[in-house]
């Protein structure tokens, strides 16, 4: 019975938590960062201030956790996007697709820059790296990505390049960004063909 007991308990109150994340968002999105207020949540959960006050202990404990979930979950549909692609190159793609259409659509400005600064981010972006760079590695194994800069910068110089969606206007621009983005990652073309190609190009 113990075991039963604690188990229910858990799961109500991960329940309730869930159920606070969730009022969150649905506050920030109606009325922005700013407005949010611990009554106000409280209220709109449907639970008293003292049971809130159990869970979190302020305003910006409620918005790292609600943002952590969401960088969780992000990270979730990007392990399941390359799944359902084959080969690192189309796997790749199909990520940087992915996670540039995310920063695109999470764009908020300054107020969103807030929830950018907890220890659980720092750990999200490494988690990320490490994910792309095995990608990566796959790709330069296979000779379709190049094997003369480290994985790990690769991995880096995409997340970097791709931030640049969250100011684009367009789905089509985000696919062109991404495809420059995957165009840095292409093998460099041997000595020989390189230089046929630029005579070529100049006469």
């Amino acid at each position: 019975m113990p075991k039963l007991w604690n188990a229910t308990v858990e799961t109500h109150r991960q329940a309730v938590r869930e159920a606070i994340l969730d009022t969150a968002a649905t506050l920030v999105a109606e009325h922005g960062l700013s407005s949010l207020n611990m009554s106000q949540v409280a209220q709109s959960a449907g639970i008293g201030r003292a049971t809130l006050y159990k869970y979190f202990p302020d305003v910006d404990a409620i918005l790292a956790a609600w943002h952590e979930r969401q960088i969780h979950s992000h990270l979730e549909q990007l392990a399941e996007v390359r799944q359902h692609n084959d080969g690192p190159a189309r796997q790749l793609e199909a990520v940087l697709e992915t996670y540039a259409l995310i920063a695109h659509s999470h764009h908020g400005g300054a107020e969103a820059a807030q929830l950018h600064r907890g220890r659980h981010v720092g750990h999200a972006r490494q988690h990320l790296i490490d994910f792309l760079t095995e990608l990566i590695q796959e790709g330069a194994k296979a000779a379709v990505f190049r094997s003369d800069v480290a994985p790990d910068e690769l991995a880096a110089y995409c997340l970097h390049a791709l931030e640049a969606a969250a100011g684009l206007s367009s789905r089509a621009a985000i696919a062109r960004l991404v495809k420059v983005t995957l165009a840095g990652l292409q093998p460099p073309l041997p000595a020989g063909e390189s230089v046929e190609r630029t005579t070529a190009g100049s006469g």
